[in-house]
């Protein structure tokens, strides 16, 4: 019998209270040093006391007599269970096949699911016959290159053959007005909300389990919607907004610039005769719209202003720097915030700013703007219009009529 150090119950009391913090690895060499260390004997001994093989104890103090050699592993060089495209070779080009067919060179393979999510494509694999869980195909798929991708907004789908040359020349009007002090406007409808107790998308912060109750549903029918339509000074880093009850219709539109132009742009650039609006092509001033130009027109007599116009082309509004310069900024200021007035839709416009130094005003228009209104051909012929040489349905300007 050994001569302990220590006595039984001690060494019995360390293993319970060290082993089940060590590795397996390290438990058994902790294991084979103590029986050592006990002398003859402490094989037997130390295997009783800690509650593991005998063999065990034995393998790991003979380890310990030949040297051990030190290693961050847990277990032996080719220890542990196989990787599954070891153990399973047809693993990989299987699932493979399954995520992209076409990597797999039969591009007329379909999948039979719509979701290639992991559980989904573990199911498959398993009906297949191959045993692996959806943690496994995770791990392989990012071991073959795939990651989680969302559609990239990348195609500009057909567009016109002098997108970029107008491009160009609306950049180029720009700088020309701006260099001789002339104001630049851009112009554009927002996305209409609906008033009342509705959620709007967005976070706030708030005490925890207090969020601010709104309808489970939105039913459009009936609910009155705020009609934003901006405009916004390029030169100046201001904005406009002028927010209906009714339609958003080319009348509307030019009403919310005539609005500007009598609170704001008329102060600002007080000496100007000209003024340069840039806009969408579509929509209720777009370059088609007959009542959009005839609505202009009146408003350069109204003002004795030279009014040009120049359209983005189209499929590229999102260029439109009305869009990332201030319609952004107003929907990051009422996110998660129901709009359950006018009012406040209003005040929340006119509160939004930003580090770089925007300010926004915004006022309710409360007049009904009737749609459907047809311009003839002859009112449009007796407009005082010039289109410009390079495609004048984009770029045109009215002219306010020679006072006698």
């Amino acid at each position: 019998m050994a001569e302990y150090l220590i006595s039984s119950e001690a060494l019995t009391l360390l293993f319970q209270q060290v082993l089940p913090h060590l590795a397996e690895n390290q438990r058994r060499y902790f294991l084979g040093a103590h029986a050592r260390m006990l002398g003859y004997g402490g094989v037997a001994e130390v295997a009783r006391m800690a509650g593991v093989d005998r063999g065990t104890v034995q393998r790991r103090a003979l380890e310990i007599d030949r040297g051990i050699e030190v290693t961050r592993r847990v277990r032996r060089p080719g220890g542990g269970r196989k990787p599954a495209e070891e153990v399973e070779p047809e693993l990989r080009p299987t699932l493979s096949g399954l995520v992209d067919p076409e990597s797999v060179g039969d591009p007329e393979r379909l999948t039979r699911w719509t979701s290639k999510t992991t559980r989904k494509l573990a199911v498959a694999l398993l009906k297949l016959g191959f045993k692996i869980s959806h943690t496994t195909v995770a791990g392989l798929l990012a071991d073959m290159g795939f990651s989680l991708q969302a559609p990239s907004k990348v195609l500009a789908g057909s567009c016109h053959l002098d997108r970029d040359d107008q491009f160009r020349y609306l950049i180029g009007e720009i700088a020309r007005y701006q260099a001789a002090g002339e104001p630049v406007i851009s112009v554009d409808g927002k996305k209409k909300e609906l008033i009342g107790d509705f959620a709007n998308g967005g976070r706030e912060w708030r005490k925890v389990g207090d969020p601010i109750p709104v309808n489970d549903h939105d039913f459009p029918n009936g609910v009155p919607k705020a009609v934003p339509y901006g405009v916004y000074d390029i030169t100046k880093n201001t904005g406009w907004v002028t927010v209906g009850a009714s339609s958003e219709t080319a009348t509307f539109a030019v009403n919310a610039i005539r609005r500007w132009w009598e609170a704001t742009g008329s102060k600002v650039y007080p000496n100007s005769r000209k003024l340069l609006i840039t806009a969408d092509g579509g929509g209720s001033n777009g370059y088609r719209n007959r009542l959009w130009k005839v609505e202009i027109a009146k408003f350069a007599a109204e003002t004795g202003l030279e009014i040009t116009v120049c359209h983005y082309p189209p499929g590229t509004s999102k260029w439109n720097k009305i869009e990332h310069r201030l319609f952004s900024h107003i929907s990051m200021n009422w996110r998660g915030r129901p709009l359950g007035s006018y009012e406040a839709v209003v005040n929340l416009i006119a509160s939004t700013t930003t580090s770089a130094g925007l300010r926004v005003e915004a006022q309710l228009d409360w007049n009904t703007y009737e749609t459907g209104t047809k311009i003839s051909d002859e009112e449009i012929a007796a407009l005082p219009i010039y289109r410009h040489m390079f495609h004048g349905e984009w770029n045109y300007t009215l002219e306010a009529p020679v006072a006698a």
